[in-house]
């Protein structure tokens, strides 16, 4: 194997014809460069999308009201109604999979926002009232102060918690926002939290344009009375959102006077079920990714495999010579197979390097630039990815040179010594 004649003869073998034998390991690198390329901007894409979700908690569920469709007990089809606080331990009774469960109210609804001032400055954003537990269902990043707690909602304290975007437009530069008054819609708020996001996409960005008041408080100043919006559910560990929605539905129907069979009176979404989906959808392009690389890569084998097919033509009489003196056929094919991994494994290490360096430039070129691709980010590859792709390389090696190492068992000495 440390053989320095081995070594040798390897080199002078695939420099005899220099082009060709750089056109072939072209093929390789080619198809390893495309294979990193494809499975970074993969994962680019994915952290992209995924970097959407936010801090969301992804077994999470929210269940809202719509308008009835089918008439029952009495109750005429089309009817309005509307979730409520009784509802809260309701379910806390009759679903006990929920781990979390938080009401939540948006004044105005999904407006355009509502009209918040602070001395004479003013901003139009959007204004939740919420129980403390939000935070485990989408938390927030606290630069300054806290996050409304179980006393603000008992007390129906007159606090809010306001987001990044929120504070740039209301308060000077520098200026510290904590205990601090704003009016919202003619009520005064006094400031206890200041919040920013992790992410960087525009989805993330809305987010600190939101203010958030107890849930209690939200009620009596902007009578609401008992009027629930909708409800924010996560499931216990063990269970899947997924699991829990239709049963949270049943509860919430036989409370409402909801005909069971009314699947259109509720509203739902969960957020385990679109993520579960969104790493479905990864892992095909993952698979396809890996499928059209490697087919790339095998074009590139099966021009090295060629190539020593018409090298070991070319040293037919060499071969021919060794058999004469005393070298063994598993010699000779040990001396084709290493030549064919030494090449693939050299095109496709370099191949691979050059992949991994593009990605990292482009990489530092979206964080250096500050460049806002919200469908894509930190395209990057795994050290355990790259580690297969260079076992990989070592297999295809093997496995280009094994026909032409075969071919060499068929050889006689004489007819070869015979050779033109």
């Amino acid at each position: 194997m440390f053989d320095l004649d081995k070594w040798h003869e390897i080199y002078l073998t695939l420099s005899r014809n220099k082009l060709r034998t750089f056109l072939t390991a072209l093929g390789v690198s080619w198809g390893i460069f495309m294979l990193i390329i494809m499975l970074g901007a993969g994962k680019g894409l994915e952290n992209g999308v995924m970097q959407g979700f936010g801090d969301f908690a992804t077994n999470s569920m929210y269940v809202w009201t719509d308008n009835t469709t089918v008439s029952y007990k009495g109750l005429p089809a089309g009817r309005n109604f509307n979730l409520n606080n009784g509802d809260i331990d309701l379910l806390k009774r009759n679903v006990p999979e929920i781990e979390t469960l938080a009401p939540r109210n948006q004044l105005n609804g999904y407006s355009e926002g509502n009209n918040v001032t602070y001395n004479n400055k003013a901003g139009t954003f959007e204004v939740f009232g919420d129980y403390p537990d939000m935070m485990k269902i989408q938390p927030k990043k606290l630069m300054q102060g806290r996050f409304l707690n179980d006393k603000d909602l008992k007390d129906s304290r007159k606090v809010a918690v306001i987001g990044k975007r929120v504070y740039d437009v209301l308060f000077a530069k520098d200026e510290n926002p904590i205990e601090k008054y704003i009016l919202i819609n003619g009520v005064y708020f006094q400031v206890v939290g200041l919040y920013n996001t992790a992410g960087t996409s525009n989805m993330n960005a809305r987010e600190t344009e939101e203010i958030f008041i107890p849930f209690s408080t939200f009620q009596n100043a902007f009578h609401y009375g008992n009027i629930v919006g909708w409800f924010a559910i996560t499931a216990k560990p063990e269970y899947k959102a997924s699991m829990i929605e239709e049963k949270i539905k049943n509860v919430l129907k036989k409370s409402h006077q909801v005909a069971p069979d009314d699947d259109r009176a509720f509203g739902s979404f969960n957020a385990e079920k679109e993520f579960g989906q969104m790493i479905g959808v990864f892992s095909g392009i993952r698979w396809l990714t890996v499928f059209v690389g490697g087919a790339t890569l095998l074009a590139g084998v099966i021009g090295i495999s060629n190539i020593m097919l018409i090298i070991i033509k070319e040293r037919t009489k060499e071969i021919g010579i060794k058999r004469a003196i005393g070298a063994t056929p598993a010699n000779i094919m040990v001396q084709v197979i290493l030549e064919s991994v030494i090449l693939t494994f050299v095109a496709g290490y370099f191949g691979l390097v050059a992949g991994v360096g593009l990605l990292e430039l482009v990489a530092w070129g979206l964080v250096e630039f500050e460049v806002e691709a919200e469908m894509f980010s930190n395209p990057t590859v795994d050290l355990g990815v790259a580690l297969k792709a260079l076992a990989a390389l070592v297999v295809a090696g093997i496995t280009a040179g094994l026909i032409p190492a075969y071919r060499t068992t068929k050889i006689k000495p004489v007819e070869a010594l015979r050779a033109e």
